[in-house]
């Protein structure tokens, strides 16, 4: 299993506005503080707010911040609505070609596998990742965060 880097980007993205909910964030900050591409943080930007996880405004003085509580933010179905396809293997694609499809108990048990794992993220809420002790602004350089 290995989540693609848009849900990794998302997932930062969403602990570093969670972290800061006194301001708006901007893409630049975030970007500099993660050492990442902000046209691909644009994209994951753009995808979170059309799923109502961020509240964004544009224009000068524009930014981010969180669109609802961190405690309503599960990981688990967060990632599930991140990541493009769980096709573990073929015969979970749509039109998949295997030569076992129907007499196969590893179709059953890979999914069985995949409802655990994002069970067991749905454990979690973004409140838990952003809880006293959790405090990652101490890994990003003073420079790079903006004043409130």
């Amino acid at each position: 299993m290995r989540l693609t880097i848009h849900s990794d980007y998302a997932l930062r993205l969403l602990m570093y506005v969670g972290g800061r909910p006194d301001r708006l964030c901007t893409i630049a900050e975030i970007a500099a503080a993660h050492g990442i591409s902000e046209a691909h943080l644009m994209k994951v930007t753009h995808r979170l707010g059309q799923l109502g996880y961020l509240e964004t405004l544009r224009g000068k003085g524009g930014g981010m911040r969180l669109a609802k509580p961190p405690e309503a933010v599960r990981l688990g179905a967060l990632v599930g609505r991140l990541e493009p396809d769980f096709h573990l293997v073929e015969c979970h694609a749509p039109g998949g070609r295997c030569t076992l499809a129907g007499h196969c108990r590893l179709t059953g048990i890979l999914g069985d596998a995949l409802k655990l794992f994002l069970g067991h993220l749905d454990r979690y809420t973004l409140a838990d990742l952003l809880a006293p002790g959790a405090d990652l602004r101490a890994f990003i350089p003073v420079s790079l965060e903006v004043s409130p």
